[in-house]
C-alpha cells in the first residue's frame, strides 16, 4: 500500500550553480525558484552550501541567500548544508542566525560542516589556518551552541541577537570522525553522500551505536544527502544525468566550467579513469522516471534506515529540475517506508 505523499520527508541541498549561457544573478534568481516550488510540493527543508573561490557555484555567502530564501517562501525550513565552520568565528554565526531566527522564528535550520568548502589558500585567506580550526571543530561546535542558549547560561560574551533562540543544529559529514561527534552531542547526522559516499554505512553505524540521547534529541536522526535526476522516462533522465557527469568531471579534472547543457552520451567525453572517478564520487545518484526511482531510492533508505533524504540536482534546464522535484516527491509517497515518530517530529 502506497504511503501518504508526506510520509517520508525529502529535503533539497541547493549548491546555487551558474549554467552555461547564464549569469550569476540568474543562479540566485534561480535558487528562489527552486526553494519556492520545493515549499508547493510540501519538501521539508530547503538548505544553502558554503564554497569559497568557485566561479562555477554562487554559494559563498551562505548567510545572505538563506536569508533571501527565508523572505520569499512562508514555511519550508530554510538552512545551511552547511556553514564551514572553520571558516568562522562562532560568535559570529551565532550572531548572523540568532538574527534570522528572530526574523523569521522556527524555520531556520543551522547546518554545520568541518571542511572548508574551498582549497588552503582559499581558506587562509578566509580567517586563520586550516589545520587549527578543523582540530578546533568539536569544541566551536559546542561554543556556538552555548551562544544561543537561554540567558541564563550564558557567559560574559554572548551573541545578540542569538542568545536563547535555540536554532537547532546538525552535524554535516563523510567520514567516521563527524558521526562521532555527531553521537557524542547527541545531534542529528547529515551524511554527504552526494559525491563522498565511501564510509557512509560505517558512519551510521557508528552513529547509531555511539549515540547519547541530549537535550535537543532523544534518538539518533540519520539524513543522507544522494543526487537525484528525476523525470518522465529512464531515457530522458539519462540524458539530463549528463550534465551531473560533467560537473563531477569539473571537479576530477579541477576545471571551471559552468553547469553544461546535457549531452546525447558522455562517450568520448572522459578516459576510462576519469569516469571510474566519477561514478566513485556520484556513486549515489538516482536516476529515472518514478517507478524507478521510487524503487531504487526506497531501497536504499530501507537498507540503511534513512530517516530523512537530501536531493541534490545537477539539471541544466530549470523546468527539467522543478519537475525532477515533482517526480522525487510522487517517487517517496511510494517508499512504503515508515517515518520514524520517535525522532521526525522534532527535528
Amino acid at each position: 500500500m502506497s504511503q501518504p505523499i508526506d510520509s517520508y520527508p525529502i529535503s533539497v541541498l541547493d549548491l546555487v550553480p551558474v549554467r552555461e549561457g547564464g549569469t550569476t544573478k540568474d543562479a540566485l534568481d534561480e535558487m528562489v525558484t527552486i526553494a519556492q516550488h520545493a515549499e508547493k510540493l510540501g519538501y521539508r527543508r530547503f538548505w544553502l552550501s558554503e564554497h569559497h573561490n568557485t566561479a562555477t557555484l554562487a554559494s559563498s555567502a551562505t548567510a545572505i541567500l538563506i536569508s533571501k530564501v527565508l523572505e520569499n517562501t512562508e514555511s519550508i525550513q530554510v538552512g545551511s548544508g552547511g556553514i564551514m565552520l572553520p571558516n568562522h568565528t562562532p560568535l559570529v554565526v551565532a550572531e548572523q542566525f540568532g538574527t534570522l531566527e528572530t526574523l523569521h522564528p522556527g524555520r531556520l535550520n543551522l547546518g554545520l560542516g568541518r571542511a572548508p568548502g574551498t582549497d588552503m589558500q582559499t581558506a587562509h585567506a578566509l580567517r586563520r589556518t586550516t589545520q587549527e580550526t578543523a582540530f578546533a571543530f568539536p569544541q566551536d561546535v559546542v561554543e556556538l551552541q552555548n551562544y544561543l542558549k537561554p540567558l541564563d547560561e550564558q557567559g560574559p560574551v554572548r551573541a545578540h541577537p542569538g542568545v536563547g533562540t535555540g536554532v537547532p543544529v546538525y552535524i554535516l559529514g563523510s567520514s567516521t570522525s563527524s558521526a562521532q561527534l555527531a553521537a557524542s552531542l547527541g545531534l542529528p547526522y547529515v551524511f554527504a553522500a552526494h559525491f563522498a559516499p565511501q564510509q557512509l554505512k560505517q558512519a551510521l553505524q557508528i552513529y547509531r551505536s555511539e549515540f547519547q540521547p541530549s537535550e535537543y534529541l532523544a534518538e539518533p536522526y540519520v539524513m543522507v544527502c544522494v543526487n537525484v535526476i528525476g523525470a518522465d522516462s529512464n531515457k530522458e533522465a539519462d540524458k539530463l544525468a549528463t550534465s551531473s557527469d560533467q560537473f563531477y568531471l569539473n571537479v576530477v579534472r579541477g576545471s571551471k566550467n559552468l553547469l553544461q547543457p546535457p549531452l546525447d552520451t558522455m562517450d568520448g567525453q572522459w578516459s576510462y579513469r576519469e569516469e571510474m572517478m566519477v561514478r566513485g564520487m556520484s556513486q549515489y545518484t538516482f536516476q529515472g522516471d518514478e517507478e524507478t526511482i521510487s524503487e531504487h531510492l526506497g531501497k536504499f533508505v530501507a537498507e540503511l534506515q534513512i530517516d530523512e533524504v537530501i536531493a541534490v540536482s545537477y539539471i541544466y534546464d530549470q523546468e527539467k529540475r522543478k519537475r525532477s522535484f515533482e517526480v522525487l516527491k510522487q517517487a517517496a509517497s511510494r517508499f512504503g517506508v515508515a517515518q520514524q515518530d520517535s525522532a521526525s517530529s522534532n527535528v
